[in-house]
């Protein structure tokens, strides 16, 4: 694993890891964090992994912002917030297009820009201690790192608006039960849980778990004759591969498949 500035990263065994090192300062996202955010991102992606793993080290996912930092800055503090959001939201955007699925590990509080980056992913486990408080409005800013993008697409647009305006703690029950996260683990479990969805998607038909997420990430601003349409180029590129040979085969004989590696 490469580590710099409070992030590490590294690819093993078709699994993308991306972790946040800095549990002594909450995970805080400083200028420095979020370029070696944006640098551990795209090295990853780079390596065309089958899945990646978000995750981050100590009892709290992730902050937000680095507030000291931003007091720091003073009237600077419009040229700070830019500096930090032009190279590590087009990073943000590549990791949400790539074409695996994406796996988030929530252990613990999450808050701010620390919203985004845990609801960007596919796939969003959270552990019993998990609470979010998106926290802009209480400070006099708004969501960045597509923190309400993400939180509306999980928990619709009118519910993302409120919570953002008030600021209001989320417990773990209540992300569950709005669909903020997919599944909860108690804190000892999560590590191991995420590991093993990650690695039972990285063992998946690559074109075709890459198809799903082309066909579902585009609704639902697609029509329905430009998604039929969609539909119909995907799945006879994936009737090409030798995994769908592997598949069908395997339906047939009645043993799970073995399928592409590479």
């Amino acid at each position: 694993m490469k580590q710099s500035d409070g992030v590490a990263w590294g690819v093993t065994d078709k699994i993308g890891r991306i972790v946040l090192t800095r549990p002594e300062s909450a995970n805080s996202l400083t200028r420095a964090a979020t370029r070696a955010l944006a640098t551990g991102i795209d090295e990853v992606l780079e390596c065309q992994p089958r899945v990646v793993l978000l995750a981050a080290q100590g009892s709290i996912f992730c902050c937000g912002g680095d507030i000291n930092e931003f007091v720091a800055a003073g009237s600077g503090l419009d040229e700070l917030v830019d500096d930090i959001l032009v190279p590590l939201h087009g990073a943000l955007h590549r990791l949400v297009s790539a074409p695996v699925p994406v796996v988030s590990a929530l252990n613990g509080p999450i808050a701010g820009a620390g919203v985004g980056l845990a609801l960007c992913a596919d796939f969003v486990l959270g552990a019993v201690s998990l609470k979010l408080r998106t926290g802009y409005a209480a400070i006099g800013l708004s969501p960045d790192l597509g923190a309400s993008y993400f939180l509306a697409r999980r928990v619709g647009a009118v519910r993302a608006q409120q919570w953002l305006m008030l600021s209001d703690t989320i417990d773990a029950e209540r992300c569950l039960q709005y669909g903020v996260v997919d599944a909860l683990h108690p804190d000892a479990e999560l590590e191991a849980a995420a590991d093993n969805l990650a690695k039972r998607l990285a063992l998946m038909p690559a074109a075709s778990v890459s198809a799903i997420k082309t066909l579902c990430s585009g609704l639902p601003g697609r029509s329905l004759e430009a998604h039929l349409s969609l539909e119909h180029e995907l799945l006879v590129g994936c009737s090409r591969s030798v995994d769908a040979v592997e598949g069908l085969r395997a339906f047939v004989e009645k043993r799970p498949p073995q399928f592409n590696r590479s």
